[in-house]
């Protein structure tokens, strides 16, 4: 089953939970890698290999269930301070996973990991899928509210954030649009407009200076970057980009206005989750200063 058809099959979800009192069991789902996942009964005891599940758990009410989290878990903080680290994603604590007695582990769909498959061989239930695009974070907070038998708070959350974002969106939405360099990593790996972030992105304000056919966080060519020419470079120190070839002309540089976002925004902005408001609010503070006061 395509990953799309599951994203529509979701949304049909997300739009029935308002009505929805308890999930039924045994349940099955379809997960991003096209396995049918089945619980039997509700899930009491769920290991978290993702920060975004992690905070969406917590975000729905759902955070007592959890027994361990991935070493990235850092949110809501004095929550997950207590609760055991179990590795991460592409390097897993598999002893210690199985240790804990999991009824439910939630990973991603990444096949470089095998992560899922070798959770799977332990003989532990797992559902491997997580958000790389705008409408997806939603998806998937309404999915983690039906594992879980949480569906009234996940339609609480996503509405609060929708109406949230909404609201933040209109106050620079009549203001001029701003050119936008995202960048993930120096290699360098950048946003493209169809991820979560390309979405805020726009959101904010911006306009994403890398084409859509280059996917959703492609690896590109600094060329390309000069090229463009961007008004603002989001995710990379002034002092670093000036140092890059053919860079310090770029407008960005020559305005200062490349922006290193703190841990707490870069949290909120790396993470398809229940803190997307928060990301879109730091990306309007970087695009248009002092909108928001």
């Amino acid at each position: 089953m395509s990953k799309s058809f599951n994203a529509v099959l979701t949304l049909t979800l997300l739009a029935a939970l308002g009505s929805a009192h308890a999930t039924s069991y045994p349940l099955t789902v379809t997960d991003d890698l096209g396995r049918e996942v089945t619980l039997q009964s509700e899930p009491i005891r769920i290991v978290a290999m993702l920060p975004s599940h992690t905070e969406t758990l917590f975000a729905i009410g759902a955070g007592g269930k959890l027994v361990g989290v991935d070493v990235y878990s850092t949110y809501p903080a004095a929550a997950t301070a207590k609760l055991p680290k179990v590795g991460s994603g592409f390097e897993p604590n598999i002893e210690a996973i199985v240790a804990l007695k999991p009824d439910l582990v939630l990973a991603d769909e990444s096949s470089s990991s095998r992560l899922t498959e070798r959770l799977q061989e332990a003989g532990l239930t797992v559902y491997g899928g997580t958000a790389q695009t705008f409408n997806e974070t939603f998806e998937k907070i309404a999915v983690l509210g039906k594992l879980t038998n949480h569906e009234t708070d996940a339609t609480k959350l996503v509405t609060s954030m929708r109406r949230e974002i909404n609201t933040l969106q209109a106050s620079v939405a009549s203001l001029p649009k701003v050119s936008t360099y995202y960048e993930i990593d120096p290699t360098p790996y950048a946003a493209g407009p169809t991820s979560f972030i390309g979405a805020l992105i726009s959101k904010a304000g911006g306009v994403n200076i890398l084409p859509p056919s280059l996917g959703d966080f492609p690896k590109i060519s600094p060329e390309l970057v000069v090229k463009s020419n961007p008004q603002v470079i989001v995710g990379a120190k002034l002092a670093d980009v000036k140092a890059r070839s053919g860079w310090n002309s770029l407008r960005a540089v020559q305005g200062s206005r490349v922006y290193q976002p703190s841990k707490e925004q870069d949290d909120a902005l790396s993470r398809p989750g229940p803190r997307l408001p928060e990301a879109l609010r730091a990306l309007i503070e970087f695009l248009h200063p002092g909108a928001l006061k």
